[in-house]
């Protein structure tokens, strides 16, 4: 595979990953108890959020975690290309992918310090201006300036912001009179950690090899298959020399972030295309276009209706009836971005009708454990998303439509923290908190409360994007 050029980012993908962030901003921030079940985890249905792991289903809510695992699968063709072109060799390759991995792990560990509950299960003010003071630390130890900036600054705001934060958490008296814990860290963080770093390297050693890359999942699901029966693979399985950072059955993700990167190949390849730019007659009628969006958005409602009320052999015919269909609106693609948006479809319909033949095995599809129909079909919803955004963002020319999406999507760990050590503290020193709650207690106001958490969350995020203050790991 040739190196793309990488002079316009993939704006598709950064809308992804945006929506994705945006979504468990989203999914965190809703009133608990009162709204529908399917507004919430399919196994921690209301009023009492019990977790039921024998409880079948599948909610949006699920299918957020995956968004950004698919996100981060597909980007790491795009990230790693980029070194390639540059000339790196695979050993300075490899060591960034560790370096990044450190990074991102310590940022798993710190955030989890640094957030209000976390330093104190009934919080204080003191408590809230720590977290509050958290938010910049965390920003000034992993942003990245820009370039014009001077550069002794960038090495101050690090040097001062890390040395600042392990004295804080160093000195902390955590619940129970607990300090510093590796143990404590966000596991959703740590689980990427391991995604981005062995989905890295995998990628790196298989970037022209796409079967030894997806007998790479055959080799996965056997060693997974083969854990819960006692020998040497349950053995090697269940053990772990450093538990608090890696865990086999961490790898269980790589499910998803594989198939990303199948897909980052293809969109390295139409970054790459020298007529990629000048594409303004299609071969395909612009009907055909509002049809693929059409039918992205229905097949995605249609699964999560479907799987959540557990109607699963009429979803399954039903997605399959459609998805069929959706085949002939890909004949005959003649651009770059024709022929990018059949291939996404064609492996999003993979992925999805594989998901779907899985669905009876496990008990059915399952967040927690995450079954394999969990896997694959929210890998093929999220291409289908994808496919909707290419299209709107590259074909429509509609980018300000989901700019707020793209800016998110670039700055994704600001959106991350950003409730919870940001609005969260503001709210709790001022004590709004519980006002607001008590006028948002009907489903309708319960909602609308997350969405304008949300919204504050992703404004912040989009303005730090445009001034060109990204956190990276």
């Amino acid at each position: 595979m040739t190196s793309p050029n990488f002079s316009k980012r993939a704006d598709a993908l950064d809308a992804l990953r945006g929506f994705a962030v945006l979504t468990m901003v989203l999914s965190g921030t809703i009133a608990y108890k009162i709204l529908p079940p399917w507004m919430y985890h399919g196994q921690e249905p209301p009023p009492t959020h019990a977790f039921n792991p024998d409880l079948a289903g599948f909610t949006w809510v699920d299918w957020v975690f995956p968004l950004f695992l698919f996100s981060m699968g597909a980007a790491i063709p795009l990230a790693l290309s980029r070194k390639i072109a540059q000339g790196w060799d695979e050993r300075k390759i490899i060591l960034s992918i560790i370096t990044r991995g450190f990074f991102l792990g310590s940022f798993a560990i710190i955030l989890q310090h640094l957030r209000p509950f976390q330093l104190n299960s009934n919080p204080t003010p003191q408590t809230w201006w720590t977290a509050f003071a958290g938010f910049f630390i965390i920003f000034c130890m992993y942003v990245r300036l820009p370039k014009s900036w001077f550069p002794w600054l960038q090495k101050s705001l690090t040097l001062v912001a890390w040395s600042l934060c392990i004295v804080i958490i160093a000195n902390w008296q955590y619940p129970k009179g607990t300090g510093f814990d590796l143990n404590r860290s966000d596991i959703i963080l740590i689980v990427l950690t391991n995604i981005a770093v062995f989905g890295s390297i995998i990628w790196l050693f298989t970037r022209s090899q796409l079967w030894l890359r997806l007998g790479f999942l055959g080799l996965l699901l056997a060693m997974r298959l083969s854990s819960t029966d006692d020998g040497l693979i349950k053995l090697i399985w269940n053990q772990s020399p450093v538990p608090w950072i890696f865990q086999f059955d961490y790898l269980k993700y790589l499910f998803i972030a594989i198939p990303g990167t199948i897909i980052g190949d293809l969109i390295c390849s139409w970054l790459e295309s020298p007529d990629r730019k000048d594409e303004t007659d299609f071969n395909w009628k612009q009907q055909q276009f509002y049809l693929m969006i059409l039918l992205s958005f229905t097949m995605i409602l249609i699964l999560l209706i479907g799987l959540q009320g557990r109607w699963v052999w009429q979803t399954t015919l039903l997605t399959g009836g459609i998805g069929l269909s959706g085949l002939m609106l890909c004949k005959n693609p003649t651009t770059g971005t024709e022929l990018l948006l059949s291939q996404l479809y064609k492996w999003g319909f993979f992925w999805l009708f594989l998901g779907l033949l899985f669905e009876p095995y496990q008990g059915g599809i399952k967040k927690d454990s995450a079954t394999y129909s969990y896997f694959f079909v929210t890998t093929g919803m999220a291409i289908l998303l994808l496919i909707a955004f290419a299209i709107i963002i590259d074909v429509f020319k509609k980018r300000g439509w989901m700019a707020l999406l793209i800016d998110n999507g670039m700055n994704p760990l600001i959106g991350y923290m950003g409730f919870a050590n940001l609005i969260w503290p503001i709210l709790g020193l001022n004590d709004w908190e519980k006002p607001i709650i008590d006028i948002t207690s009907t489903p309708v106001t319960g909602f609308l409360r997350g969405v304008f958490y949300t919204l504050i969350v992703a404004s912040i995020a989009s303005l730090l994007t445009r001034l060109k203050l990204f956190l990276r790991t």
